[in-house]
């Protein structure tokens, strides 16, 4: 089993990194649009038509910076997305109206977003012999950083003042900063100077995009747990709402623990493609359970919703593994970064309509919209493996081009 911490080393590096940036995100997915609603007295709907946009605007940043950091040295890429994001993040606090906070907002997500894709290209390179189980490995730490930031941002919202709550954006800032400057001890991974062939082979991958498609589906599943379920529980069930932390706590705990022993096992395109499937599973039997708690007496419910919760996560890990292992093995070497940005679009899509989606089908229709959604994750996970050998057999041809007409020298 992998050590809490990695070895001395470029590991251990990107990991405090990737930790101390979570913790600071931990802090923004607290209380950040309470800041903007409590502390800059926007109006919510305000708040959400501007998260909206920040987050369409986002998504092709991630192709285009993937690409640089696969050019021109992803150290050195990534290391300045994360100062471009603590830099919009500190703006927050000059954001007293729509269009700046807009403005800022968008400049945050889009960092974001890239610092995502330049990211990859470092997991690849720094992740041994089996990147996709490191990154399965930092997502288990992006757990932890998160809660910790959640328990401090815990305290911003009991004060509830707007010097508390610049305090967390200033926190959050300087979070972004100090991981920028964890991330320079790496050493340089020297770019492929030139590839032969087209340059956005990523866009012209028709396989990798039908996966990028269904990836981004079942990613609507992330939004179950933090949107749909808190919802559901104090509008349509008995149960008691402090529950709405005890399903936070159990997903969090559950994704620390087995993430990486999930990932494990899932070593090549087909054991993701099977995951992908297992996981579609797994969501439709959570919804299922989730349906049944309206109507019901209180400990019922509950017992219902954390059963509902605990079989979610096992999927989430199956996901979350499945998406890992594809999203890196059908990826060229020379251009990770590129199509690492290419797989984040339907994350980032997922992250734009999901919530709008789960609220139309899970909380306005109610029972029903649950068992929609439940059999839309069954069915994106049972079309996952076809489109998965698809991109096998063209792999020939869509990496035709992966090796470089000539390489810098390495370090």
């Amino acid at each position: 089993m992998r050590h809490l911490i990695p070895d001395a080393g470029p590991q251990r590096v990107l990991a405090g990194s990737n930790f101390v940036y979570t913790v600071g995100s931990g802090l923004y997915l607290t209380a950040g649009v309470l800041y903007f609603t409590q502390a800059v007295h926007l109006p919510a709907g305000q708040v959400g038509l501007g998260l909206g946009i920040a987050g369409f605007m986002a998504l092709a940043v991630g192709i285009a910076v993937g690409h640089l950091a696969d050019t021109h040295g992803a150290r050195g890429v990534y290391a300045v997305t994360l100062v471009v994001q603590a830099l919009a993040t500190a703006g927050f606090v000059l954001a007293d109206s729509f269009w700046p906070f807009v403005l800022a907002v968008s400049a945050a997500t889009g960092a974001k977003a890239a610092g995502l894709a330049a990211r990859s290209p470092l997991i690849r390179h720094y992740g041994g012999d089996r990147p996709q189980e490191f990154r399965a490995y930092l997502r288990a730490v992006t757990n932890v950083g998160i809660s910790l930031g959640a328990l401090l941002a815990g305290w911003v919202v009991q004060v509830g003042t707007l010097t508390a709550y610049q305090l967390l954006v200033i926190g959050n800032a300087i979070a972004f900063v100090a991981s920028a400057a964890i991330l320079v001890r790496l050493p340089p991974v020297m770019p492929v100077a030139t590839v032969a062939g087209p340059r956005w082979i990523a866009l012209r991958d028709r396989p990798y995009l039908l996966i990028t498609v269904l990836d981004g589906i079942m990613a609507i599943q992330f939004k179950v747990l933090t949107v749909a379920i808190p919802l559901w529980l104090v509008g349509a069930t008995t149960a008691p709402h402090w529950l709405v932390s005890a399903t936070m706590l159990t997903g969090t705990v559950i994704v620390v623990a087995f993430q990486v022993r999930a990932s494990r096992g899932i070593n090549s395109p087909a054991a993701g493609a099977d995951a992908y499937r297992r996981a579609g599973v797994a969501f439709l039997v959570a919804c299922v359970l989730i349906s049944l708690s309206a109507g019901i007496p209180a400990w019922a419910a509950a017992t219902l919703i954390m059963t509902a919760v605990v079989i979610h996560t096992v999927g989430e890990l199956w996901h979350a593994a499945a998406g890992f292992e594809v999203s890196f093995a059908l990826a060229p070497q020379h251009a990770t970064g590129q199509y690492l940005g290419v797989f984040g679009l339907g994350a980032g899509l997922a992250e734009a309509l999901g919530p709008g989606l789960l609220i139309a089908l899970c909380i306005t229709w109610g029972r029903p919209g649950w068992y929609a959604v439940g059999a839309m994750f069954a069915l994106t996970g049972l079309a996952a493996p076809p489109a998965v050998r698809w991109a096998q057999r063209h792999e020939p041809a869509a990496q035709k081009h992966s090796e470089p007409a000539w390489k810098e020298p390495a370090a």
